[in-house]
């Protein structure tokens, strides 16, 4: 078939058409066909010749040409695509290295097979770039919902139609709960991922997401696309429960009834979408206590106390509320945990009694034993506040004056016998501290108590570069995330009360005396740290 006058036309109505049914651009296909023709013509008139076609985008005209480019004599390898400088003067008036020498060679009679061979290089290029297109449309889309056709279904994995655009693909665990399609049926859902792969963009959908849900509210809630209301935080158990959490920015709307729509009507066409996915709205509060009582809702809390190092938060509530604050398989719970990003333990209103009380007694038998005093002082001295010896034996002498009973000559008398306990204490475990062959240089170094001593001894940290080499989690304590629950890693020095950031403080100073650190990258790196603590704390 040689291109002639008769069909230089199809050629650019065949590239319209082909562009109009794959939505790419029309150039893309006349350049895949003049990439294909390119090469029929390298077989017909030899592989080693660099012909080259271009087709004229008004008339469809096709013009063959032959490509030779001048290059130094040493660097002269193939005879067919290339010439010297000295041959190139027989073309070119002045040539230079780089130029290229251009001589219009006749069409081409494609056969058979090199006429099979440029339709596959035309399919090729189309498909590529029918994936490009496909990718930079849904790339933009992500985080957003699409509307499609349900194509076929492979092992559980739903392939959609995204209506003649591409396909994308709704793996079973994003689907809520025992959804089945049918072919053809239409379906909503949230575009988690775009990637691209070399069998093409892969469009991955998700109807489990939070996210999803966010989006649908979006949808529905005018307030929420205009920014009048937001979604601070959603929590999922796909297809059965979920709650939300919205704060408006306009005093005159409510954010929850905004959301909830006349007697219902926009939380309803949600809950549809959802497979009747039950929703609790929830006003958002910077306070996290408030904010947590909401979020338990229908129980009702009695008492929160928030844990901030350990980023947990114990929940007291009345006996008779305890299995509704939990939920149906701890789903209340689980989720209000989910909302607010902590680790909930919830407690009767009898076990936090009882803990009180046994917390109380274990510290009125503390100070029994170690002061020498009744049980009637000791008790006195527990309900004032007092936890450990040191807060008696240091504390403002005005403040154990003001307890009832208390006179000066008792104050100084306990404060007399808390200092020679603790001295003692001291005493003893300095002594064990040597005796398990801890160094002088971790003896005078700054910070670290006897006691402290003591158990960096019995846990082999026995020199100040021992003590330089461990990480402060190691020595504070700290929280890590296994499996999606929080496990707690128990710090040398954490039972006495040492703080992340004075173990960071600790160990910093340490390779500073040692000559590890230098002292101003040691103080940019302990500032990097406070940051990156206040960043998790936020």
């Amino acid at each position: 078939m040689a291109i002639t006058s008769a069909n230089q036309l199809e050629l650019l109505q065949t590239a319209e058409a082909v562009a109009r049914e794959k939505m790419i651009d029309p150039d893309l296909v006349i350049q895949a066909m003049e990439e294909s023709l390119a090469r029929a013509a390298k077989s017909r008139y030899g592989s080693e010749l660099d012909i080259r076609v271009k087709i004229d985008r008004k008339t469809g005209r096709a013009t063959f040409a032959r490509i030779r480019t001048v290059v130094e004599d040493e660097a002269l390898e193939n005879y067919q695509a290339q010439l010297t400088v000295k041959q190139a003067k027989s073309y070119l008036a002045d040539p230079k290295v780089g130029d290229e020498v251009i001589d219009e060679v006749p069409p081409v009679d494609l056969g058979r097979i090199a006429a099979q061979s440029a339709k596959q290089v035309i399919l090729q290029k189309v498909r590529e770039a029918e994936r490009d297109r496909q990718y930079e449309e849904f790339k933009d889309r992500k985080g957003t919902i699409l509307n499609g056709t349900v194509k076929r279904e492979e092992y559980g994995n739903i392939i959609i139609d995204l209506n003649g655009r591409g396909e994308a693909i709704l793996r079973r665990n994003e689907k809520i709960g025992r959804e089945a399609y049918r072919i053809g049926d239409r379906i909503r859902a949230y575009i988690k991922d775009v990637r691209r792969e070399a069998r093409g963009p892969q469009i991955f959908l998700s109807r489990t997401a939070p996210e999803f849900m966010a989006e649908l509210f979006k949808m529905e809630v005018p307030e929420i696309y205009d920014g009048i209301i937001e979604i601070k935080a959603v929590a999922r158990d796909p297809g059965s429960r979920a709650k939300i959490a919205v704060i408006s920015y306009d005093n005159s709307i409510d954010p929850v009834g905004a959301c909830v729509g006349m007697r219902g009507s926009r939380v309803q066409a949600v809950v549809n979408e959802l497979q009747g996915e039950k929703i609790d709205i929830i006003p958002w509060n910077q306070d996290q206590a408030t904010f947590l009582v909401n979020a338990l809702q229908p129980a009702e809390v009695s008492k929160v106390v928030i844990d901030d190092d350990a980023g947990k938060i114990e929940v007291v509530v009345p006996d008779e509320q305890l299995s509704l604050a939990i939920g149906r398989r701890g789903q209340n719970v689980r989720l209000a945990s989910q909302l607010t990003g902590l680790d909930i333990d919830i407690m009767t209103e009898a076990d936090e009694s009882a803990r009180r009380q046994a917390e109380f007694t274990e510290r009125t038998n503390l100070f029994m034993e170690t002061l020498d005093v009744d049980e009637m002082m000791a008790q006195l001295l527990v309900s004032e506040g007092f936890t450990n010896l040191e807060e008696v034996a240091y504390v403002d002498m005005d403040e154990l004056l003001s307890i009832d009973g208390f006179d000066e000559g008792t104050a100084e008398e306990l404060q007399a016998r808390a200092r020679d306990y603790l001295e003692a204490a001291n005493k003893k475990a300095m002594e064990n501290a040597i005796a398990l062959g801890v160094d002088e240089s971790l003896i005078n170094f700054e910070g670290l108590t006897p006691q402290m001593l003591e158990a960096l001894g019995k846990d082999g940290i026995k020199t100040l570069e021992d003590f330089a080499t461990c990480a402060d989690w190691e020595l504070a304590g700290g929280w890590t995330t296994v499996n999606g629950q929080r496990v707690k890693d128990e710090g040398l020095l954490e039972k006495f009360d040492m703080s992340l950031e004075e173990a960071q403080n600790l160990v910093m100073t340490a390779r500073v005396m040692l000559g590890w650190v230098d002292p101003t990258e040691a103080e940019a790196e302990v500032e990097d740290g406070s940051e990156e603590d206040e960043e998790a704390e936020a």
